[in-house]
């Protein structure tokens, strides 16, 4: 615990350089009241307890004052350490372009980010109004900026915001230019130390947008079939419009909107947590579909740089795609269109994504690749012509977009269902053909979400002490501790056990307090008759490896 003296003078010097009246009245309250009250006493230690860290490719946090949360001072301090990193480069003069969504304070932030840079010597640019994260990812390399920043928590709690950091090239921040940015926040003594002029900065105008949808037309083949038909939600995020526009200029039929979620709402209403993959999240969508009778489900997370997609099973059921399903979905689908042979031909996913994947591109005689989880690193691949990422996250246009883009991707699955429809199939026809195939590759998650981030690193020094031999009945036939990095990827907090039949990677996550436990097996199919069983033994499988995995995590 600081020293009570000194955590009110922390509190106090803070206060004076707060921009924000909010958080100014927000922590004038708690240092009133903290003397007395040892619950606010607690609460102002937790906000002096350190500074946010950028962890994947920036900032992500509870609004709040206090270095340990999201706010202007904060992000005022985040885009001078930007600013002077860039200019440190030989960048000075150079273009920051700078997106928002629709959450608390997005604006604001966006607006700061704009004012630093001015004062920085560098140009700025701000999109025209909140919009989907891969517009903001495009227009980096469509405007030639020397980096981005994009406002957004994406599917985090209402609660949160955060500050996600692109170079020039498009693609997220990686090592060390992460750490390198960090340590020129560290080094901003005082915020009366940062000009921020009141104008000077650009607002673009629709052209900017207008250009990214005539790119998302890249994604589809030449008079291919656009019958599906959709609901989409947009999970209270910036998705609507921009889709909406892209499925129009496609040809597809309107999407059904889901009414009660069509909008942004910061408060994200009618769900617990605003991504599509978390329980309940759906609910609405499904009821929708049982109504409209679609082919496809479609949502995105509120910045919509996630596609999540759903088919109807029996009467009036729906079932959720798994996010390894829809990976190897568009690989087929990319694979069946033909892959240019003087383009781009390495297909990439994550460590933590289905092996499926690689499978596909061996058999399609592509190029493959593993990287570490996150777009930051798939969109670096060279010759990248796809990636995704198990979290709902799909890369189906690199030379676009060098990020996971919710909309073309959403585009890419429905062309795939329209042609699949004129054949009188399905997209769970076509992933009954890849199991026959490949072997069917069913994945799970083991994912465990903490208020105290030390029963994390616990259950992380536990599997490292006590290293499990078997797992589902299963003998661990190679354990490995990812800190100490492997022939192909740099080292990274996590561990990887290859099993006969299986494989099982245990990581914190990167942008929220969960324990991520990801599982993998692989089971035979002869033929299509022995589909069934199968899937049957495939969730026996996971289900065990869940149970033993926790038991040997202590979670």
């Amino acid at each position: 615990m600081q020293d009570h003296g000194e955590l009110i003078a922390r509190a106090q010097a803070w206060l004076a350089e707060d921009p924000d009246p909010e958080t100014r009245e927000e922590l004038a309250k708690l240092v009133d009241a903290a003397p007395g009250t040892p619950a606010v006493l607690a609460d102002l230690a937790a906000r002096f307890a350190g500074t946010l860290q950028f962890g994947t490719a920036g900032l992500r946090g509870e609004l709040g004052a206090g270095p340990l949360r999201m706010n202007r001072s904060v992000v005022i301090r985040a885009a001078a350490g930007l600013a002077a990193y860039l200019k440190g480069k030989g960048r000075t003069g150079g273009l920051v372009v700078i997106g928002y969504d629709a959450r608390y304070k997005s604006a604001d932030f966006a607006r700061d980010t704009a004012a630093v840079m001015t004062g920085a010597g560098l140009r700025a640019a701000v999109l025209p109004r909140p919009l989907p994260t891969p517009v903001l990812a495009f227009a980096i390399r469509h405007l030639g900026a020397v980096a981005g920043v994009e406002v957004t928590a994406s599917h985090n709690p209402p609660r949160d915001n955060g500050y996600k950091v692109y170079l020039g090239d498009g693609s997220q921040i990686v090592p060390p230019a992460d750490g390198e940015i960090a340590a020129e926040i560290a080094a901003v003594r005082s915020l009366h130390d940062v000009p921020r002029p009141e104008s000077g900065w650009q607002t673009l105008g629709e052209d900017v947008l207008e250009a990214y949808l005539a790119r998302t037309d890249a994604v589809l083949a030449q008079g291919s079939p656009r019958t599906a038909t959709t609901v989409y939600t947009a999970m209270h995020g910036v998705g609507k419009d921009t889709l909406l526009a892209a499925f129009a200029r496609a040809g597809f039929p309107a999407p059904v909107l889901v009414a009660e979620q069509a909008e942004p709402d910061p408060d994200f209403p009618t769900v617990a947590f605003p991504n599509p993959e978390e329980p309940g999240a759906m609910d609405l969508a499904f009821a929708t579909a049982r109504e409209a009778r679609p082919d496809l489900v479609i949502a995105n997370d509120p910045d919509a740089d996630r596609c999540a997609v759903a088919v109807p099973v029996g009467d009036g059921d729906w079932r959720m795609l798994r996010g390894d399903e829809v990976g190897a979905l568009l690989a087929a689908h990319l694979v069946r269109r033909g892959v240019a042979a003087d383009g781009p031909r390495t297909f990439a996913e994550s460590i933590v994504s289905s092996s499926l994947l690689g499978r596909i591109a061996e058999k399609a005689g592509l190029g493959y690749e593993e990287t570490l989880t996150g777009f930051k690193w798939i969109a670096r691949v060279d010759g990248l012509r796809y990636g995704y990422e198990e979290a709902l996250g799909y890369c189906v246009d690199p030379e676009g977009v060098r990020d996971k883009d919710g909309i073309t991707a959403a585009l890419l699955v429905t062309e795939l269902a329209s042609g699949l429809k004129e054949e009188g199939r399905t997209l769970l026809d076509l992933l009954d053909d890849l199991a026959v195939e490949h072997g069917l590759h069913a994945t799970d998650q083991l994912s465990v979400r903490v208020e105290d981030l030390s029963l994390i690193a616990a259950a992380m020094r536990r599997l490292r002490e006590q290293q499990p031999e078997r797992l589902a009945g299963l003998a661990v036939t190679r354990a490995e501790d990812l800190t100490k990095g492997t022939e192909t990827l740099p080292p990274t907090d996590g561990l990887r056990y290859t099993l006969e039949g299986a494989r099982v990677i245990v990581r914190p996550s990167g942008t929220e307090p969960k324990l991520k436990c990801y599982l993998e097996v692989v089971v035979p199919v002869a033929d299509r008759a022995a589909l069934p069983a199968a899937h049957a033994k495939a969730a026996e499988l996971l289900a065990a490896l869940k149970r033993d995995l926790a038991e040997a995590a202590g979670i």
